[in-house]
């Protein structure tokens, strides 16, 4: 690289280097730094550069505004795309290898662009290709749910769904699992938008809209492929729902994902997506809701005594161990942490697995309500119960817990 990253206010200097070193830079420090996007926005005047780090977006860089062009055209020229075309929006892929410590296999660029009034913006998604972090046990379930969960996994057919908002760690979950089933006795198929992460074992189908070849098209031929399970991005529409709820009940194991607030929410759903309750109800093994939220750095976090309030965590009283529910903790801030108080990500899940009482409510075509209701007689963990756990452990912050989970799943019901 010609030029070194000088920073200051927290902002890399990347005036007087060339366009493939500036790019260079901010891949790397962004690498360096676990973020997960980094986005290049155009204004009259210059180019702002932003990352994603622990789900914040953050500022890196202003850019002159001719620079910064330069470095969008370098960009689009490395993913494939049209240089010469800024009124549409593409998309590209652009695998960069790293040669210093930051990653010893690279990094996949994901790269997409959209006009916008004084330009085009660049959203660049860094996907490693490194993926020995997804293992079921680190995505911060507690241990009942993590049975719970092994147990829906291991049905020979079914449905599995996975829901969340955009950002929240599905796909880590359901390539957690995929990596857990693929032992060489099944046989595994995914239909992805777009494929995230090479797996060896696992035959993977990436959609194509350009063709007119979306997720119920490939559906359907994956179902001629005889396969003991089937991964499906996203339901999108009525007749993937159809084709999900049918692949489930003929004895494939099926995990797909689908936008819902709440894990009993989803069934209602895919009901409204066209899938029938009777086979429904024959078919869903679990649903599987979840958040994330960034965990606390154990090096500079404080601590706060809350023993003169016994009943803060009366709720999930039976949940704590001994010594526990006695102090709250909060970010602060170090030079390990980027002052930001926080160092990595958990997730937060609602997990609702199917038994013989929610699926007579599910083939009657009840409401979200009386699932919820019969769930959480059988012990289901709310996200508000598994939100305080992850607090009182000193994982998390109530501050980061009202950022990312709704107020209507905090707040206690009469």
């Amino acid at each position: 690289m010609d030029g070194k990253v000088i920073e200051t206010t927290n902002l890399i200097d990347l005036g007087a280097v060339s366009p493939d070193s500036a790019v260079a830079q901010l891949v790397h420090h962004a690498v360096r730094m676990n973020a997960s996007d980094l986005f290049f926005a155009a204004t009259g005047e210059h180019v702002t550069v932003q990352m994603r780090h622990l789900g914040i977006v953050r500022p890196l860089s202003v850019l002159p505004i001719d620079h910064g062009r330069r470095c969008l055209a370098h960009v689009k020229v490395k993913a494939g795309m049209d240089g010469a075309e800024r009124r549409r929006p593409q998309d590209g892929r652009w695998i960069v290898e790293l040669d210093d410590s930051t990653s010893s296999e690279g990094v996949d660029l994901r790269i997409s662009s959209i006009p916008t009034l004084h330009g085009e913006d660049l959203a660049l998604r860094l996907v490693p290709h490194n993926h020995q972090h997804m293992v079921l046990e680190q995505l911060g379930m507690t241990p009942t749910q993590l049975g719970q969960y092994r147990t829906m996994i291991q049905n020979p057919g079914g449905l599995i769904l996975i829901t969340g908002p955009t950002g929240s760690g599905k796909t880590a979950t359901l390539y957690s699992t995929l990596i857990r089933l693929n032992d060489g006795t099944r046989k595994i198929n995914t239909i992805e938008d777009p494929i995230e992460f090479s797996i060896d074992g696992l035959r993977q189908s990436q959609i194509n809209p350009a063709i007119d070849l979306g997720f119920s098209q490939l559906l359907r031929s994956v179902l001629r492929q005889n396969a003991d399970v089937i991964m499906v991005g996203e339901i999108r529409d009525e007749e993937t729902a159809k084709t999900v709820v049918h692949a489930a009940n003929s004895g494939t194991l099926v995990f797909a994902t689908l936008h819902a607030p709440g894990a009993p929410a989803a069934v209602q759903c895919l009901k409204n997506l066209g899938a029938h309750p009777h086979f429904l109800a024959a078919s869903l093994r679990g649903v599987i809701s979840q958040r994330l939220v960034r965990t606390l750095c154990p090096g500079c976090r404080t601590s706060l005594d809350i023993s003169d309030a016994p009943f803060a965590f009366e709720e999930i009283s039976s949940e704590l161990e001994p010594g526990e529910g006695r102090t709250l903790f909060a970010a602060a801030g170090c030079k390990a942490c980027d002052m930001t108080g926080y160092a990595g990500r958990t997730g937060i899940f609602e997990i609702m697995h199917v038994t013989p009482a929610i699926r007579e409510l599910i083939g009657g075509a009840r409401p979200s309500r009386e699932l919820r209701d019969k769930a959480v007689e059988e012990g289901m963990l709310q996200f508000r119960q598994a939100a305080l756990l992850k607090v009182v452990r000193g994982q998390t912050s109530i501050e980061e817990i009202f950022r990312v989970i709704p107020t209507e799943h905090l707040l206690l019901e009469d």
